[in-house]
């Protein structure tokens, strides 16, 4: 794989060439130091790829040739990550590393326990500012895929409309019961005779959620699924459960 990478969403399927943004084209030219010649894939999001050949290595402008498209194939199965809101910068972590693994959407959360506060009209630019993190770990990963990101919302909101959109639905906790992830994929794989498609993994803040939270989430299908016996800040316990339900998933 090419190390030059860019994204663009070039308004159709087949074009002849591609002109990326500022943004886009300061990093390919300022950052990444392309020249005349070199070969660049541009991807937008979606599994689409073009090879092209940089042209114009214009810093404000950059200007590619396209040699040909090629698709991505997607992962057979699709993980959303529901986060509760951590303090400070964590969040933009916790997405890189999600890009990163392959998710295919993210929602923030606001749970009980959330301790950051998000004012009105300001969720906006955090999504802008997370879609950029997204995009960032996709080029340096070769991620032909970003993952949606969801407004952010209530946690009660995403439990109540989970169900209709996942064949499994997890969430990590520290209480007595809890199962591990192998155990809990085993039944589910022996009663449905296949892998889940679709996975909703919920991951709740310091503190973890709330008694009552966990109750709404286990009487909408939420299976209980202990990450072991450390208490793992919210941004390590995020990666470390997409880790190993990923490779679970991919190996089953």
């Amino acid at each position: 794989m090419p190390d030059l990478r860019s994204f663009c969403l070039p308004p159709e399927l087949e074009p002849k060439e591609i002109r990326l943004s500022r943004e886009e084209s300061h990093h390919l030219v300022t950052t990444n130091r392309a020249r005349a010649g070199d070969t660049v894939v541009v991807f937008d999001g979606r599994g689409n790829e073009w090879v092209c050949e940089c042209v114009e290595p214009d810093r404000h402008e950059a200007r590619l040739k396209v040699r040909f498209l090629q698709k991505a194939r997607p992962l057979p199965y699709a993980i959303t990550l529901a986060q509760a809101l951590p303090k400070g910068k964590y969040m933009d972590s916790i997405v890189r590393m999600a890009t990163e693994v392959g998710v295919a959407a993210i929602v923030p959360l606001l749970s009980e326990r959330t301790i950051v506060k998000v004012e009105a009209g300001a969720d906006e630019h955090k999504l802008e500012k997370w879609q950029a993190t997204a995009v960032e770990a996709a080029k340096q990963c070769g991620n032909a895929f970003l993952p949606t990101l969801q407004p952010v919302q209530p946690a009660e909101q995403f439990i109540t409309a989970s169900p209709r959109t996942h064949d499994l639905r997890l969430i990590a906790s520290l209480q007595p019961g809890a199962r591990s992830l192998k155990a809990v994929l085993k039944q589910y794989r022996d009663e449905k005779g296949r892998a889940p498609k679709s996975v909703a993994w919920m991951i709740g803040p310091e503190g973890d959620f709330t008694t009552a939270e966990m109750a709404a989430a286990r009487n909408a299908g939420f299976e209980p699924v202990s990450l072991g016996p450390l208490v793992l800040r919210c941004e390590t316990a995020a990666i470390f459960a997409l880790s190993i339900l990923s490779y679970e998933l991919q190996n089953p």
